[in-house]
């Protein structure tokens, strides 16, 4: 770039399955300086497939889409370019969730309610090759690294406690005894640090780790 040329803006895609949400963050990203959004999709396949034709600098993703999700747009997205740049934006806090966005390689995890500026200024923190945690969404996951992990079957018991299923309907959808149902039911008790099914399933909800709409 020679002196006294202009540099170039930032080039985003917004990936969200809300029409209306897409629309108010292309007014907002476009209203800042140095930044211009050249696309955007309504789920995780789309922006697959819009990233590959565009090749944005950095991309915001919903994290709750149907179909491809945003996590599983990340992982398929950095597959194809490992150097994808992008930014989660969500309308949870759950400490799951910021996890799981995480390690599919997202480059960091903002909440649709923040100022704007904040959300411009960890565009332009990502695009220079930066990770960028705000520091309300580093709490949130801190306080998950002190949380017993639960074990596969564990989670899959705990998603068909939270839909309600008695030890029965579980041992039969999961292909296991009563039996067993209990023992992992009494373990995640102990993990989640809960007396019952019903605090289970609301510490479930509260921290992401399972979603009603699943």
């Amino acid at each position: 770039m020679t002196n006294g040329e202009a540099k170039a803006p930032i080039r985003v895609l917004i990936a969200d399955d809300h029409p209306s949400m897409r629309m108010g963050l292309i007014a907002l990203i476009n209203s800042q300086a140095g930044m211009e959004v050249i696309a955007e999709a309504s789920d995780g396949e789309e922006a697959l497939e819009v990233y590959k034709d565009t090749k944005p600098d950095v991309t915001l993703m919903d994290l709750r889409m149907p179909g491809m999700g945003g996590a599983e747009a990340i992982l398929a997205i950095r597959k194809c370019d490992p150097s994808a740049k992008i930014i989660v934006l969500s309308t949870y806090d759950w400490d799951e969730d910021i996890h799981r966005a995480l390690q599919s390689g997202a480059a960091s995890y903002l909440l649709k309610d923040m100022p704007i500026e904040d959300i411009a200024e960890t565009v332009k923190r990502v695009n220079e090759g930066e990770a960028s945690l705000p520091k309300s969404v580093a709490k949130r996951l801190a306080e998950r690294s002190h949380r017993e992990q639960l074990t596969e079957r564990e989670r899959d018991v705990l998603e068909a406690l939270t839909k309600g299923r008695s030890n029965k309907e579980i041992a039969a959808s999961l292909s296991i005894s009563e039996e067993t149902v209990k023992s992992h039911l009494k373990t995640l008790f102990q993990k989640l640090k809960v007396r019952d099914r019903t605090e289970a399933a609301i510490e479930a909800i509260r921290h992401g780790i399972v979603h009603l709409d699943e």
